[in-house]
């Protein structure tokens, strides 16, 4: 049997941040499997150390994997904190296969080391459906936000918390106006999740898929008070709202919720807007009401961590259901394929990918 590699599950340095890759309860199944596994401190967590050391785990200091040994394998979930040192194996969304800003300086830093970055995103079984998402609660948050900031009700800064907190916040609202919703990408796990939340709402939602996308109906589409965008393509579409869509006479819509947040992508379906939204700033006016012809305000949520708002109920589930891949390491099917996609994408930029693998 192939040796089991270190997994060193680090801190995320993004602020409000508490989910994570790996749950104590998945660490005692991988630590009973023969897996090594080292947790960083970190205060934002939503689970405690506590739980982990429990589980078997060695414990690290807060960001100290760059000291991590050479076969380690570091396990997270957003962005690294900025810079230029190599870098060994990674596993996390490196969001640098689809030309995204900084994508070849990330990807080259990869390369210098000697690394692959194992992209949670392209972690797909042999039909290219990822093994764990967390598309679900991504379109259930994105929703509940959307609703919220209909109501003007969404204030920046907001913190983590449970799904019956959250739930609590969408029944307070639902005796006042009534506004009409529509999901794209409504049948995927992130368009479920945002179909659930618009019900525990009380919004009546207007639900398309594949079939209603081929040929858009643009009238429909404004004609919704909510666009809840849950869309993910790997090649360019035409776009379900352009700028000239916000500038049409009787247009209803006011409030887009872009769970997929592609925008610096070429296969961004909404390009009204250039940058992400955050928690501290979680809405941007991309049009100011006018009255005379009929039009209100539009404006966007657009924030690429939506499931951290549910941090324990999401990681809960994520990590769950990516510990059958994670116990496949480090050559199982789905990894070759990941590192074949990372071999891919050093090519697709100009840069060197020595030892790529061959499709599986």
């Amino acid at each position: 049997m192939t040796d089991r590699p270190l997994l060193w599950l680090r801190h995320e340095v993004r602020p409000g941040e508490g989910r994570a890759a790996i749950s104590p309860r998945t660490a005692r199944e991988l630590r009973e499997a023969g897996f090594r596994v080292v947790v960083e401190e970190s205060p934002q967590r939503a689970f405690p150390l506590a739980e982990y050391t429990a589980a078997g785990c060695e414990t690290a200091a807060t960001g100290t994997w760059p000291e991590a040994p050479d076969d380690a394998i570091v396990v997270g979930l957003k962005e690294l904190p900025d810079g230029d040192s190599p870098l060994r194996d990674h596993v996390y969304f490196g969001h640098a296969f689809k030309h995204q800003h900084g994508a070849r300086h990330l990807l080259s830093r990869f390369v210098e080391g000697g690394g692959t970055l194992l992209d949670l995103e392209y972690l797909v079984d042999e039909d290219g459906r990822r093994v764990a998402a967390f598309g679900y609660w991504a379109g259930y948050v994105g929703a509940a936000l959307a609703v919220l900031e209909y109501r003007r009700q969404l204030e920046p800064g907001m913190a983590p918390r449970g799904k019956a907190e959250l739930d609590a916040l969408l029944r307070e609202g639902q005796a006042g106006e009534r506004p009409t919703a529509l999901v794209i990408g409504a049948l995927g796990r992130s368009g479920r999740g945002a179909c659930d939340a618009l019900e525990a709402a009380g919004v009546t939602t207007t639900r398309w898929d594949v079939a209603e996308t081929l040929e858009l109906d643009k009238p429909a589409l404004l004609g919704h008070d909510i666009l809840v965008n849950c869309v993910m393509v790997s090649t360019p579409v035409p776009p379900f709202v352009t700028e000239g869509d916000l500038d049409e006479e009787g247009r209803r819509l006011s409030v887009i919720s872009d769970v997929t947040c592609d925008v610096t992508s070429d296969c961004n379906v909404l390009p009204v807007y250039d940058a992400i939204t955050t928690w501290q700033e979680p809405v941007r006016e991309l049009r100011p009401a006018d009255p005379a012809r009929g039009r209100p305000a539009v404006r966007i949520v657009a924030i690429d961590n939506l499931p951290s708002l549910l941090p324990a109920e999401a990681a809960g589930t994520y990590a769950r259901d990516l510990l059958p891949t994670l116990l496949t390491l480090p050559d199982g099917p789905v990894w070759q394929r990941a590192r074949t996609r990372f071999a891919l994408a050093l090519a697709d930029e100009g840069l060197d990918a020595p030892g790529a693998t061959e499709p599986v």
